[in-house]
């Protein structure tokens, strides 16, 4: 058999976690995260720390990101709304350019039991039909239920759900790692992993790294003095930075086998994550709230062939505009009508980004501990000015420099 003949466009590989905030990272100054792999990266990237979600939650972030446009433009208004069928997402989008497209990991836009526990095995057992999966070539995961270790994966090699054992990160890298081994070449590739981690539930094992003990972990100074939210804070963070540090090393083993395949160079490599997480912050938790901890997220854009790694702490970027970045830097199709904007020569240097950014929370998702109003805001360099429903305008101030403090009680 003749050698297949490479594609001289990049492939495109986007890694997209949730509730990792932006500041949960060894490089951005978090003195509990054990980040080593994502650190390098940061360095050999165009580390973008100004990067926002347009919602912070994951459901609206995934549809914002996929799409192109905010919630509820593109369908999505409620938690439990699906994502309309035919969407133009960012997968046909690269279609048009001669790419293929594949997905592996959480979908979360399809339809749900309200009735159904949202953590759990009945949503994970969903299965998303071919004409629902965003116009993927090739699609492996799951539509939710928060399964972190052995979870259910069904799509175009998997008719039905079927268990695989491990920590959810390890076994979807490998899942991808799997099918980059028998791709065909000739083409470019768009592929997206969406990952659980580090969402709770937090308590459950990391791939073997023990959670943190919480004597040891120093708190955001804007987090809350009431002790008993500090105590639920501090045992929160201590499942959650064994996350981090079990996804950071799951994410380590994708590049590795990127740069063992000499593809490497010609990807246009993300990491990034649908939303934060408050943990405490401002007395709040989860996510969902018009506050750094909640709506800056991590991003990072590597292409050792043509990008320069440089830190960008000024390009206002979104997720929205994540998607037309992607098709500029690959000189894929032009076409798609997305809200957000083509930041390409943003990251190539030179160019100036947006001066605000547009943020908002189309409804109320009905859980514990997330923002009880809709909210929609403007983020500029120097604030993010929010605008609930029926309310007057607050401004919430975010810091040159994230300030960490000891944990122990006041």
């Amino acid at each position: 058999m003749a050698a297949q003949t490479k594609s001289t466009q990049p492939d495109v590989l986007v890694v997209m976690a949730t509730q990792w905030r932006g500041s949960a990272l060894g490089v951005a100054g978090d003195p509990n995260a054990r980040t080593p792999h994502l650190d390098a990266l940061a360095r050999q990237s165009v580390y973008l720390r100004q990067a926002v979600t347009p919602h912070p939650f994951g459901v609206f972030a995934r549809a914002a990101f996929l799409t192109g446009k905010s919630c509820p433009a593109n369908g999505v208004r409620d938690y439990f709304d699906p994502l309309p069928s035919r969407s133009e997402t960012l997968a046909r989008a690269f279609a048009r350019s001669g790419y293929q497209s594949a997905f592996f990991g959480k979908w979360q836009l399809y339809r749900r039991d309200p009735a159904a526990p949202v953590v759990g095995e009945a949503h994970a057992r969903i299965v998303v039909p071919e004409d629902c999966r965003g116009g993927f070539d090739y699609w492996e995961g799951f539509e939710s239920g928060f399964l972190l270790n052995d979870p259910l994966l069904h799509g175009t090699d998997l008719p039905e759900p079927t268990r695989f054992s491990g920590y959810q990160s390890d076994v979807l890298v490998e899942r991808m790692v799997e099918f980059l081994g028998r791709r065909d070449e000739a083409k470019p590739l768009f592929a997206w992993l969406s990952l659980d981690a580090p969402h709770p539930p937090y308590a459950s094992p990391a791939s073997g790294i023990d959670r943190y003990p919480e004597e040891g972990l120093r708190l955001l100074g804007e987090t809350t003095l009431d002790p008993e939210q500090r105590r639920i804070a501090l045992r929160e963070l201590s499942g959650y930075y064994a996350h981090v540090e079990a996804t950071d090393r799951s994410i380590a083993r994708l590049i590795a086998t990127l740069k063992e395949r000499g593809q490497w160079e010609n990807t246009v490599f993300v990491f990034t994550s649908a939303h934060g997480d408050m943990h405490g912050s401002h007395g709040h938790f989860r996510k969902g709230w018009p506050h750094e901890q909640s709506v800056r997220v991590p991003l990072m854009v590597s292409w050792p062939q043509a990008l320069p790694a440089r830190c960008d702490d000024r390009t206002l970027i979104s997720l929205l505009d994540l998607g037309p970045t992607l098709l500029g830097l690959s000189g894929a199709d032009s076409s798609w009508k997305a809200e957000g904007l083509d930041l390409s020569d943003c990251l190539k240097g030179g160019a100036a980004g947006p001066i605000q950014q547009e943020l908002s929370m189309p409804s109320v998702p009905p859980f514990e501990k997330q923002c009880p109003y809709p909210w929609r805001a403007h983020r500029n360099e120097e604030r993010t000015t929010v605008f609930p429903e029926g309310a007057k305008s607050f401004v919430i101030h975010h810091l040159d420099e994230d300030r960490w403090e000891n944990a122990e009680l006041r």
